[in-house]
């Protein structure tokens, strides 16, 4: 066998120690080890050690760093599981007996917010559940689109989806690219890193110019029919979640934002009725 393909092979196998993981961590958050060692309340000596492999973290330091860190969840099991102890995190799935309150409350939320849209997504902006008012806005876009579970950028930017309908696609779009750059850079997932880089290469132009000095956010104006529509976005997650599924999922809830749009959902509403 190749020398260089075994050393390789091996480097890929061997685990990344714990203090990889949390050097990693505290450098992605700008933080110095005695800023990490303040905030976390332990010596910048001690941190130093555990970092380079001098020194085992128990259980309880590992999860304070996360915490000082704001970690991921889902990391923090990896973090865990790199310090030699079990994961502390479980991750169920949405129809799972245990988060049926809170599939209940997210059917909750989005029901309430007729006659306007609302959706919730996943951690890579894959749709979980939508309100009714989200089909008639994206009538006609084709059903290979819309194959479950979708992802809801993707479709924002394609060409033969939400795009053409965009009437400030520039803003918009560069508004959601930078919205995902900043969870790239919290989350280090790599597969939004990937989504960014995929959404990156599709033809959206610039942005026309700096918004008006009355501006209160980026709307989103869409056509409809023979009107324009425009919207701002919330985004609502769940405050103290324990288990992975809820601590990812972000419920995106789009209100008028002028008379005029709020009259057609009205509108849209009882015509569905």
């Amino acid at each position: 066998m190749n020398t260089h393909t075994s050393l390789a092979r091996t480097e890929k196998a061997r685990p990344i120690h714990i203090g990889d993981h949390l050097r990693e961590w505290r450098q992605r958050r700008h933080l110095s080890q005695l800023d990490l060692a303040g905030d976390a309340e332990v010596s910048a000596r001690h941190l130093s050690f555990v970092e380079t492999g001098r020194s085992a973290p128990s259980r309880e330091m590992v999860l304070k760093l996360a915490e000082r860190l704001d970690v991921p969840l889902r990391e923090r099991n990896v973090l865990l599981v790199a310090a030699g102890f079990a994961p502390a995190f479980p991750q169920r799935t949405l129809d799972d007996p245990a988060l049926k309150a809170a599939r209940q409350a997210i059917e909750l939320v989005l029901k309430a917010h007729e006659p306007n849209p609302a959706l919730a997504v996943d951690r890579h902006w894959n749709l979980v559940s939508a309100n009714r008012m989200m089909a008639p806005l994206l009538d006609g876009i084709p059903a290979r689109l819309l194959g479950q579970p979708f992802n809801v950028l993707r479709l924002s930017f394609h060409p033969e989806g939400l795009a053409p309908r965009t009437v400030n696609l520039g803003e918009w779009c560069a508004h959601l690219l930078e919205r995902l750059h900043r969870q790239c850079e919290a989350t280090a997932d790599p597969e939004l890193v990937k989504l960014y880089q995929d959404l990156k290469a599709f033809p959206i132009p610039a942005r026309s110019g700096p918004l008006p000095a009355d501006s209160v956010a980026i709307p989103f104006k869409m056509r409809y029919g023979g009107d324009v529509l425009s919207f701002f976005s919330t985004t609502m997650v769940f405050g103290t979640p324990v288990d992975i599924t809820l601590s990812e999922l972000a419920l995106e809830t789009f209100f008028p934002a002028d008379d005029f749009t709020a009259q057609r959902m009205r509108r849209i509403a009882a015509e569905l009725q």
